[in-house]
């Protein structure tokens, strides 16, 4: 299965035994949004509810971090995946945070296969597709989660890059707070970015009806980032879930050297020993 899936298909293939719909919708830190209250009201008949704001490692003091297998087994089976599954992840968050819900799903190996709804709910609704409020309580899924080695990157592997440039670190955040203009939506946390690493806001990634862009577009936006695609790359962000957006869009382009930072700025901006630069990239 591809990467994205459009509406069209979706629509086609609703009430699959085999399709298990995922919303994964999150907001930033101060958002005055509750992606549980807005799946209950309205979300793509037969969905459940990812809750990826709650799908971390309890035990690590950065927000957001991947949690443990036997976790991500438990969570996965009490939402209906089974090992023969298409994962299907979609969002109504402006912080596009269906591709954190996928690249997960791939990253511990459930399903048979995983994809991002391209356009997410809101283009789903603009298109006046069917949405549903009832509860939905899915039959518990087989589906064991063991994470792939070599996928994700960690704080001291991104302090080693500093030093040999093996990699190119390009970071998913606004320009505001790569830069360090803006402040952090996290208190405490210092402005700026990771010494050496481009800036693509994930935000530019996307069309206006909300789905992602691709081909040409794409990589006039990765190029001009000052990303060399022959070049391996680690994405990231504010806290591992933007950075998923440009590793997908990375991929798309057919770049398969790519992992993601998971501690991201949350870990790096919080740590008094970690180098920073403000300004542009």
């Amino acid at each position: 299965m591809d990467i994205l899936v459009s509406t069209d298909w979706l629509a086609a293939e609703l009430g699959k035994p085999d399709l298990c719909i995922l919303d994964a919708s999150l907001f930033l830190p101060g958002t005055p949004r509750d992606p549980r209250a807005e799946f209950d009201a309205a979300h793509i008949p037969g969905a459940t509810f990812m809750d990826l704001p709650s799908l971390n490692d309890p035990d690590d003091p950065t927000p957001g971090m991947l949690p443990p297998d036997a976790l991500m087994t438990q969570r996965a089976q009490a939402l209906g995946i089974n090992a023969d599954s298409r994962i299907i992840v979609y969002d109504n968050s402006p912080t596009h945070s269906a591709a954190r819900g996928w690249w997960m799903m791939r990253l511990y190996g459930l399903g048979a296969s995983a994809a991002i709804l391209d356009g997410g709910l809101p283009k789903w609704v603009a298109e006046g597709r069917a949405t549903e409020t009832a509860p939905v309580t899915p039959t518990p899924g087989n589906a064991i989660a063991r994470r792939a080695p070599g996928q994700v990157r960690s704080k001291a592997d991104l302090i080693a890059n500093l030093a040999t440039h093996e990699a190119q670190a390009l970071d998913a955040r606004g320009a505001g707070r790569f830069t360090g203009e803006e402040a952090e939506p996290r208190p405490g946390m210092a402005s700026g970015h990771i010494p050496g690493s481009r800036n693509l806001p994930s935000s530019a990634l996307f069309n206006p009806d909300n789905s992602m862009k691709t081909g040409d577009a794409l990589r006039q936006l990765v190029t001009d980032a000052g990303i060399d695609l022959g070049r391996p790359v680690i994405t990231t962000c504010g806290s591992g879930v933007t950075a998923a957006i440009l590793l997908a869009g990375l991929e798309l382009l057919g770049q398969r050297d790519v992992t993601l930072y998971d501690g991201s700025w949350s870990e790096w901006g919080f740590d008094p020993a970690t180098p920073k630069a403000t300004g542009p990239a």
